[in-house]
């Protein structure tokens, strides 16, 4: 399981799990004690499990002797679960190994296999002392085989079996996931590791780019190009590049990254790069379905198969996601802080979209104020231009009779005034209503006593209302108060024309 460290894969049929447990593992009855690794018997209890017997008895680590005595004793053992201390005759245990009760397979495939016998003979049946000290060693090799380091005795005329975290029993184990690398072989990209940090990197971008020129032998049909830098953990600083060569013909590629990989790999070009302070050098090429089909077949060293398994079925996303074994402490370190670092970029991320955001309303309010600006200096305009059509209009008709739409268009305009003026109208329900406010704050002042509270957000959509109403009033009565001017400008002229028509009759 991805970072399952102290969870059960199999907690519906768990009916008890204590000690300490990091790692992801399947028992079925009990398990307590020291649980780092991943188990999948069915009936096992802790580490006995990996070999295979139900009830083992020896050394309860986490629980020191669970069962009916307490301390280094006998019982049913819930930890390491391996034999006890002389609980079996030797002759019994040395069934287990080779009948197949240790790891369930028959005796003859153990014995084609030198490195498992001695390991299990290291870790179930030592034969380094003769007597009951022998049990002890056991105990102590089945700790060093669960915490992968040490080596085991068991026979003064077999060399000790070295136990590292690769070894089937070690506890510090688990499955994470790990994105595919989705870059093909032919967009060149090589992803170099150095031991500096990231503002030393970006201060002395050109120089590296020149010292890479350099080890790739100056030619000045390469080019080298750096396509990113990013922190990875421990100070060390991630340069992704691409070298670009140019034919004589004038055309131009990538070099291919497992061709540049493969230069790198040269011990005088690593040479070089030691001196450049670079410590990795890896090629970011896809896996093809037939190495990913590979990969997922072929568990790595030390994982159980059943695990593996139970891993590929859990995995989230199998498109973009392959599981890894996670070996120890210091692996799961390293993970840890390449999560911790990608967070650090996501949330510097989200700030930068932050930033946008916020300068983006910034940009938006400016726009919508300009806008009403703008409206505002349209209405201004379309009054103007109505203004001067009304003059042209005058000037025009200038001397001609009052026609029926002209008078037509008056009798609207009146009726439109005496609807304003109106006591149940606009303008009266708006006298109404100051005389209610200042009435209000008449009353408040005189009965200080009384105190009427009015909601802000009410009392400001009144206000609107009220302003949008006075506006809207003082637009009409504008409007009106031209048209009774150019009304009286009209019947001036008319009048004039009748008083010149008449002279010239007389």
């Amino acid at each position: 399981m991805a970072f399952n460290f102290g969870s059960a894969a199999g907690t519906a049929t768990n009916q008890g799990t204590t000690g300490f447990s990091l790692g992801s593992f399947t028992p079925k009855t009990t398990a307590s004690g020291f649980g780092f690794g991943n188990t999948t018997t069915a009936a096992s209890t802790g580490f006995g499990g990996l070999f295979g017997s139900n009830q083992n008895k020896g050394f309860g680590f986490g629980t020191f002797g669970a069962g009916t005595n307490t301390g280094l004793g006998t019982g049913i053992s819930t930890g390491f679960g391996l034999t006890g201390f002389n609980t079996q005759p030797q002759q019994q245990q040395q069934q287990n190994v080779l009948g197949g009760g240790l790891f369930g397979q028959p005796a003859q495939n153990l014995i084609q296999s030198n490195q498992l016998y001695n390991a299990a003979s290291a870790l179930n049946a030592p034969t380094l002392l003769g007597d009951e000290r022998d049990a002890i060693l056991a105990k102590w090799n089945q700790l060093q085989a669960l915490w992968g380091t040490g080596k085991g005795y068991f026979n003064s005329n077999i060399p000790p079996v070295e136990f590292t975290q690769e070894n089937h029993f070690c506890r510090f184990k688990a499955i994470g996931y790990s994105c595919i690398a989705n870059n093909k072989d032919e967009d060149g990209l090589v992803e170099l590791v150095f031991n500096k940090k990231e503002a030393d990197i970006r201060a002395q971008q050109q120089q590296l780019v020149e010292s890479l020129h350099k080890v790739l032998g100056g030619h000045q049909t390469l080019t080298v190009n750096v396509e990113g830098v990013r922190t990875v953990p421990d100070d060390q600083t991630e340069v992704v590049i691409y070298v670009v060569e140019r034919s004589p013909n004038g055309t131009s590629r990538r070099v291919p990254s497992s061709s540049l990989q493969a230069y790198f790999e040269q011990a005088n070009v690593k040479a070089n790069f030691q001196q450049l302070g670079v410590a990795l050098t890896m090629a970011r090429i896809e896996l093809s379905p037939a190495q990913i089909k590979q990969l997922l077949q072929n568990p790595p060293a030390g994982v159980d198969r059943n695990i593996w398994e139970q891993a590929k079925m859990d995995n989230p996303d199998s498109e973009r996601l392959i599981p890894v074994a996670m070996v120890g402490f210091k692996e799961l370190l390293r993970r840890l802080k390449v999560q911790d670092q990608m967070t650090k970029l996501h949330q510097s991320r989200l700030d930068m979209i932050s930033d946008d955001i916020s300068e983006l309303q910034k940009n938006q309010a400016t726009t919508v104020a300009k806008l009403a600006q703008y409206k505002r200096k349209l209405l201004e305009l379309s009054h103007r231009v109505l203004q001067v059509l009304i003059k042209q209009e005058n000037q025009r008709k200038s001397g001609f009779a009052i026609q029926a739409e002209e008078e037509h268009l008056r009798v609207q305009l009146d009726t439109i005034q005496s609807e304003l003026n109106a006591p149940t109208q606009f303008k009266g329900r708006l006298n109404e209503l100051m005389s209610q406010i200042r009435m209000q704050n008449h009353f408040g002042a005189v009965r200080s006593e009384e105190n009427y509270y009015v909601d802000s957000d009410l009392l400001r959509e009144i206000k609107q209302h009220l302003k949008q109403q006075q506006e809207g009033l003082s637009h009409i009565t504008g409007i009106i108060k031209d048209d009774l001017e150019d009304i009286k400008l009209i019947e001036q002229g008319l009048s004039d024309n009748v008083h010149i028509r008449g002279g010239m009759f007389s």
